[in-house]
């Protein structure tokens, strides 16, 4: 370590030239305000209004590790253990998908939808960190929420959010691919799932932050069966589903029309492909008819 002051200013100014040729500045800045707000209470506004503060060698030396877990495109909330999404703080791990804004835009429209309404049971399957199911319950309270995972490790994320957020969900481990297990669950006025959607064939092209560091179990389909997870999903919709039941799913963009006519051709109404902030096909909802 390297570090010829104690000011924040200058170290924050260090670690944004050694980090930029990786990010670019915008990110890079961004990412050490993350760390800084994380480790030292400060937000952004604090930090331009204290850049004379002075950090102790325990503090220099923790957000020297940060950056050196950065500089291997280690995703920031992973270092920080920690996400926003949708005016929640999740706990994330390595185990569970890191939230992305666009999720947060379906969980808006879910809420939009539905808001002023009561008695709605939901269910959210492949919840990882539980951030939609946690979500869906803060903002629409009256409902009861239930989420469930194959895997027992997101699933202990997901209820420390759960206790974290002081929010009442209901999270079970199941694997929806296994229809023996359906009958654990009863009918739904609304079902929404974020399942694994990126094809195996697309590793080349994704960036190191997320191939390396997030659970390929909660990213990764086959080339040969891509809808595997709607296909599956869809089913158990069409029988736990109440009459006009709507069905949400966020998609591989690329497969929006594929999703779309997977739905119709199941003979659910209101099929509708919904872009996101990017101008992306992201979402698909239905109702059941």
């Amino acid at each position: 370590m390297n570090i010829r002051t104690n000011l924040l200013k200058g170290i924050k100014s260090q670690y944004l030239r050694e980090l930029t040729p990786i990010y670019g500045e915008e990110e890079a800045n961004s990412m050490l305000n993350i760390l800084i707000s994380h480790f030292f209470n400060l937000s952004r506004v604090e930090q331009s209004l204290q850049p004379d503060f002075r950090l102790t060698e325990t503090e220099i030396l923790k957000l020297h590790f940060a950056v050196k877990e950065l500089k291997k495109e280690k995703p920031v909330q992973y270092i920080t253990g920690e996400a926003e999404f949708a005016g929640l703080t999740i706990k994330v791990t390595p185990q569970v998908l890191i939230p992305r804004p666009e999720t947060e835009e379906m969980v808006e429209k879910i809420v939009a939808e539905n808001t002023g309404k009561d008695d709605l049971k939901i269910l959210d399957i492949g919840t990882g960190s539980g951030c939609i199911a946690l979500a869906l319950k803060k903002k629409l309270p009256e409902s009861s929420v239930v989420a469930v995972d194959v895997s027992a490790e997101a699933l202990k994320t997901a209820d420390k959010n759960r206790l974290l957020n002081d929010v009442d969900v209901s999270f079970l481990q199941m694997d929806i691919l296994d229809r023996n297990h359906w009958g654990r669950l009863g009918k739904f006025n609304i079902i929404v799932s974020n399942p694994p959607y990126v094809i195996e064939s697309d590793k080349g092209h994704m960036q190191n932050n997320v191939l390396q560091h997030e659970p390929h179990l909660a990213l990764f389909v086959a080339d040969d069966n891509p809808l595997l997870f709607y296909q599956a999903i869809t089913e158990f919709a069409s029988i736990h589903l109440i009459k006009t039941g709507r069905l949400w799913f966020e998609i591989n963009e690329r497969y929006g029309n594929e999703v779309a006519e997977l739905l119709k051709n199941s003979g659910f109404g209101a099929v509708t492909l919904h872009r996101d902030m990017h101008g992306k096909a992201r979402f698909v909802s239905c109702k059941k008819t």
